[in-house]
Order: C-alpha cells, then structure tokens, then sequence
C-alpha cells in the first residue's frame, strides 16, 4: 500500500514514453541502492565486530577511508564527458550490490575495506548521477515534486532494510510463524545479489537514445556561490545532528539499541509519506520561503538539544530534524533555476557532494571539542550559530528573473 502511493502519481506516470522510462529508471535506482546501503549501514558494525573482531581503532580507519570517494565527488564531472549520468546511475548500484556481496567474504580487516570502498563509491556516484538526471531531464516546476518522491522512495528502502535484518539475520519465531536466521554472511551476499539485480535491471532501463545526447562541461563558476555555501551550510548542521544526537541519547539517557533502531525505523516510516508533501511545498512556496522556515525550526531543534533533558521531546526533535533535512531537496531545485546551462549540472552536482564532505571532516572535530572542552550543550548552540548564519544567507535566494533552460536529452 505505502509502495504503491509512492509510486502511483501522476507526476511520475502520466509524462511523455521518454520522461516515463527515465523516472521508472531512477525509481527502481532508487530503491535498490538505498535498499543495499540501509542494510550494510545497520548490520555492518555488528558484523565487523562479531564476525570479524575488528577493533575501535580499525573501525575508525575503514570508516575515514570509506568518505575519501565522497570528497572525490567533484571528479565525477569529468567522468560524465564519457559515460552518461544514467549509465553512471546503473553503475553505482551495481557497485553497491558488488560491495555487499565482498563485505559477505571478508575474513579481515582487508576484505572489509574493500568491501566499504566499493560499496562507497558505488553510494556516492549515486546521488549525484541521480540529482543531475532529475535537474536535466525534468521541468524546474516539476523538479522538487520528483526529488521529494525520490526521497520517499529512499525511505521507504529504509523500512524494507530494517525489516530484512529484524527477519533474517537472527530469524524470527513468532507463535507458527518461524523464519530461519540467515546470519550476517548470508543476509549480505542475499541482499547483495538483489542490488546487483537491481543495478543490471537499472542499465538495462537505461539504454534508449532519442538522439544526440549533449556534451557535458566541467565548468564552476563564481555565479554560483550561493549554492556552494548553502551546500556547505546543510552539510555542516547535518553532520553536527547525526553525529552527536545519538551520542547524546545513548552516553547522558542510555537509551538502547532497540530504542535506537526504532527511532530510525519511524523516521523512516514518516520520511516515506512526508517527503513527497515537502517537493509540493517547494513548488508551490519557492526556495527561498522554505528554507527560511527550514532553518528557523533548526534554530528550535537544536536549542532543545541543548537544553531540554527529556526523551520524549528530545525523539520528536530527532524525527524533526530527519524532516527538516529533507528540505535539501529546496536547494537542488534552487540550483536548476541558476544553472547557466543544462550540461553544467553534472559537474557542480558532484562538486556540491565534495563541498559536503569537506564540512564532514571538519565539523565533527570541532564539535567534539566543544563536548569535552566545554558541555554537550555547547555542540548543540553551535548548530543553533550555523542555522541562524544560514537563515540569513537564503535570504539572498533570487529565482523569479532567472531564465529558463531547455532541458536536455538524457541516455
């Protein structure tokens, strides 16, 4: 029922044979790469441990190594010139899948590097190739109604993971009902093959040219400052959010595992149906409104982190802010408005992830600091600095005379 309201709308099916083709594409892209990335990213650390017996000090390695091809994104630009963003779409979720199946036949510390590398970059050539296929292929009034239902659909990927590792890695007995556990080895390579299926299914769909496609550039201009800092200002609260909220709520309140995967399972459950409402919001209230009310709940969010000891508020507040980052869509559709031409998407895409990971490596650091230099509450005011600071800078978001361009032929 939830997969069929995503799915079933008229935005996405009633569209021209070309049009069509291209978002069935990027929706079944979408669902198998999130579907793979959802279950390495919750059984990987338990595997690694159990299974494998890394250690804190390894995990934190493969895990640094792991965002080197996120702060490469930017070189995807120049791969665009010979391969097409659709092709490049398919490939990344066959790497997913790839990175799955050798994340399954790891026996050390190697083998689940490997694995993390390939399952990386296959992740972050992914949502750049899928962006830029949205901004170029689809009518900038339309745009934000598809990127938020694409951001549904990665939710919705969400439940389905969840609900594999709850089913099958240590099985299920429940009154007749009896699933057998699979493990973590044969949960990875299962799910790994899917998203290989997934990824070849996504080449295949792929494979039309109605006629000759548009050179790609490699082109970041001055122009577009205010998407880069923007990108910058959403990474930054970003990274200071998922890095230390959860922190929070298991080192001060103690909640436990169970509590946590159940507090990413509503997230996702509520993401599925509230993110295609968000896409609605940006087309009908443009960029610059959205954002600002964007960041003015940011603002409340973090200072309630900051300052209200209580679960029950502190879980809304999380859900809040898994919301609230679903208004990035706001600032890819804003991009498509600016954008001199269609064929420089790609490559500013793919800079804007670079752009991302850089506030990845930095803001982290300095939000521990302030945790054990000063308090916890300290981390938090500085996430109330960064969205105050970007509340003020979307106020220079200006679309209304900006000029049309003539979207282009996809592959």
């Amino acid at each position: 029922m939830v997969l069929r309201r995503i799915v079933a709308d008229d935005l996405l099916w009633n569209c021209m044979n070309d049009s069509k083709r291209l978002l069935r594409t990027l929706f079944v892209a979408n669902l198998f790469l999130y579907l793979g990335f959802n279950v390495w990213r919750a059984m990987f650390n338990n595997f690694a441990v159990e299974e494998i017996g890394v250690s804190a000090t390894q995990i934190g390695l493969l895990q640094s190594l792991r965002e080197l091809p996120g702060l490469m994104g930017f070189v995807l630009g120049f791969i665009a010139i010979w391969l097409s963003e659709m092709r490049i779409m398919g490939l990344s979720v066959l790497l997913m899948g790839l990175g799955l199946v050798a994340t399954g036949w790891a026996s050390g510390l190697g083998g689940l590097i490997l694995g993390a590398m390939i399952m990386s970059v296959g992740f972050h050539w992914f949502y750049p190739s899928s962006n830029s296929l949205v901004l170029m292929g689809v009518d900038r009034e339309e745009a934000p109604e598809v990127l938020g239902r694409l951001r549904s659909i990665a939710a919705f990927a969400a439940v389905i993971g969840t609900l594999v590792i709850w089913l099958f890695v240590e099985g299920l007995k429940l009154g007749p009902i009896s699933i057998e556990p699979w493990g973590y080895r044969t949960t990875l390579f299962v799910i790994g093959g899917v998203v290989i299926a997934g990824g070849l299914l996504s080449l295949r769909n792929g494979r039309h040219r109605t006629e000759q496609r548009e050179k790609r550039k490699v082109i970041f201009r001055r122009e577009y400052w205010l998407y880069y800092l923007l990108t910058f200002m959403m990474g930054s609260r970003r990274h200071i959010f998922s890095t230390f909220a959860i922190f929070l709520l298991v080192q001060v309140y103690g909640i436990s595992v169970g509590e946590t995967a159940l507090l990413f399972l509503a997230n996702s459950v509520i993401s599925t149906v509230v993110l295609p409402q968000l896409g609605k919001l940006v087309a009908r209230f443009g960029e610059r409104r959205v954002l600002s009310f964007n960041f003015a709940g940011l603002i409340a969010v973090f200072l309630g982190y900051a300052w209200i000891p209580n679960l029950a508020v502190l879980y809304t507040l999380f859900i809040l802010d898994n919301l609230f980052f679903g208004f990035n869509l706001a600032v890819e559709s804003y991009f498509q408005k600016i954008a001199l031409s269609r064929e420089e998407i790609t490559s500013n895409v793919s800079m804007a992830q670079t752009i991302n990971h850089i506030s990845a490596l930095v803001v982290p650091i300095l939000g521990g600091i302030l945790w054990e230099q000063i308090s916890p509450s300290a981390t938090f005011m500085a996430g109330v600095v960064i969205a105050a600071v970007s509340l003020v800078v979307v106020q220079f978001i200006r679309t209304e005379s900006v000029a049309v361009p003539v979207p282009v032929v996809v592959e």
